[in-house]
C-alpha cells in the first residue's frame, strides 16, 4: 500500500471509533473551556503576587487538555492490540515501518490541528476575559510563540503517549506510567531538588517554558521544547523497537 493510502486508513480508524473521537475532542474542550472559565472567574493575579504571567494564565486548562492528548495517543496505538486487532492491521500493511509512521503522523496531525484551535481560543478568549489592564494582545512579546507552542506541545505529548502505548501494548499499562509521569513526578522531583534542577528537564516542565511570556531558569522556550521533543523521540523509538522485534 502507498503511504497516502495507509494515512487514509488510519484516519478512518480514528473517526470511526467513539473512544478516539471523544478523547480527541476533549483536548480543545478541556484546554479552552477550563482556561476561559478560570480567566473569567479570576481575571487578575492574587493580591501580593509578583510572578503573574498573563500568557501562562490563559492556558490553565492545558493541565487537563494534556491528559486528553495522552489518552488519545495511548488508545490510538495501544488500542490496536485489543482483541489482537494489530494482526489485522499488519496483514493489511505488512510493512511495519509504514504502518507505524502513518499511525504517528495521523495522531500527531490530529492533535496539532485541534490543539491550534484550542490554543488560539484560550489565548484570545482568556485575555479578553481578564480584568482591564491585565490582558495582552497577540502582538505582545511571547504571545504568538505561546499560541503556536501550545499546539506543538500537545502534539508532542500525544506522540510520546503513542510511543509508550506501542512499547507496553496496553492502554491501562501505558496510562499507569504516563499519568504519574505528568501529574505526580514533576512535583515530587521539584520538591526534592528544591528550585528546579532535574525537574526542569521533565517533559511537561520543559515543554511549558514556551508558554511563559518571559521564561527564566535553566531552559528557554525553544530549548525546553527541544527537551520535550527528545523525550518524544525516545518514546517513539522504543515503540518502534517493540513493534519491529516482537510478534503481533
Amino acid at each position: 500500500m502507498s503511504y497516502p493510502a495507509v494515512l487514509h486508513t488510519e484516519w478512518i480508524k480514528i473517526r470511526s471509533l467513539r473512544s478516539l473521537v471523544g478523547s480527541l475532542l476533549t483536548v480543545p474542550v478541556a484546554t479552552a473551556g477550563l482556561s476561559l472559565l478560570i480567566c473569567g472567574s479570576l481575571g487578575r493575579p492574587e493580591p501580593g503576587s509578583t510572578d503573574f504571567d498573563p500568557v501562562l494564565f490563559s492556558y490553565y486548562g492545558l493541565n487537563f487538555g494534556q491528559l486528553a492528548a495522552i489518552i488519545f495517543g495511548v488508545i490510538a496505538m495501544a488500542g490496536e492490540y485489543k482483541n489482537a486487532g494489530i494482526r489485522i492491521s499488519l496483514a493489511a500493511v505488512p510493512n511495519r515501518g509504514l504502518f507505524y509512521g502513518a499511525k504517528l503522523a495521523v495522531v500527531g496531525g490530529c492533535v496539532l490541528a485541534v490543539g491550534l484551535v484550542a490554543s488560539l481560543i484560550s489565548f484570545l478568549g482568556g485575555q479578553a476575559l481578564m480584568d482591564k489592564g491585565f490582558g495582552i494582545g497577540l502582538g505582545d512579546p511571547g504571545a504568538l510563540r505561546a499560541v503556536m507552542g501550545c499546539a506543538l506541545y500537545l502534539a508532542l505529548i500525544s506522540l510520546l503517549a503513542a510511543g509508550v502505548g506501542a512499547l507496553l501494548r496496553s492502554v491501562t499499562g501505558a496510562l499507569s506510567v504516563l499519568v504519574p509521569l505528568f501529574l505526580v513526578v514533576p512535583f515530587v522531583v521539584g520538591d526534592v531538588s528544591q528550585g528546579g534542577g532535574a525537574a526542569d528537564f521533565l517533559p511537561d516542565r520543559a515543554g511549558r517554558q514556551v508558554l511563559l511570556q518571559d521564561p527564566a531558569g535553566t531552559l528557554g522556550p525553544w530549548s525546553g521544547m527541544a527537551v520535550l521533543a527528545a523525550w518524544t523521540a525516545l518514546s517513539v523509538a522504543a515503540g518502534w523497537w517493540a513493534l519491529r522485534r516482537r510478534d503481533a
